[in-house]
């Protein structure tokens, strides 16, 4: 089953975080288009929808996002001088301009492994989310370290 999602709330981009949790990015192909006022990336993403596949397989398929409306663009802890560097994507959060309601203005923070961030200044949100190739098994699942609270 391939995803396709549109985000044009803050609960709507929850779910496309979900789905893109531990997708794996190449750097060089993270695409801003200033004109055009879009950013496009292209990613590998597991698929936590597809439930485990036996013993410790899992499966990855390719998956095209877009943000559009951006204003402008931030990144902290990205590295882009080596365009084959890989980045794993951990979540994508919304944080408002004003109280206001009225007002769908804000950042898009796209947060990634190892303390890096692209945080993107945004009119509105209208994020696209869909799958591009066919599903690839994959024995490397992502795995979340938890430290101990005790």
């Amino acid at each position: 089953m391939s995803l396709k999602l549109r985000a044009e709330s803050e609960e709507d981009l929850v779910v496309i975080s979900s789905a893109l949790q531990d997708a794996i990015l190449k750097v060089g192909e993270i695409a801003y288009n200033s004109r055009g006022r879009f950013l496009t990336l292209r990613l590998s993403r597991f698929k936590h929808e597809g439930g485990q596949k036996g013993g410790n397989k899992g499966e990855r398929v390719k998956t095209g996002l877009r943000i559009d409306s951006i204003l402008k663009v931030k990144s902290r802890g990205l590295d882009r001088r080596d365009p084959e560097a890989y980045a794993v994507l951990l979540s994508l959060r919304f944080e408002a301009s004003s109280v206001s309601s009225d007002d769908p203005s804000g950042w898009v923070h796209l947060v990634l492994a190892g303390g890096g961030e692209l945080a993107l200044e945004v009119e509105c949100i209208d994020v696209i989310l869909a799958d591009t190739g066919d599903t690839r098994a994959t024995d490397k699942r992502p795995i979340h370290y938890i430290p101990d609270t005790e």
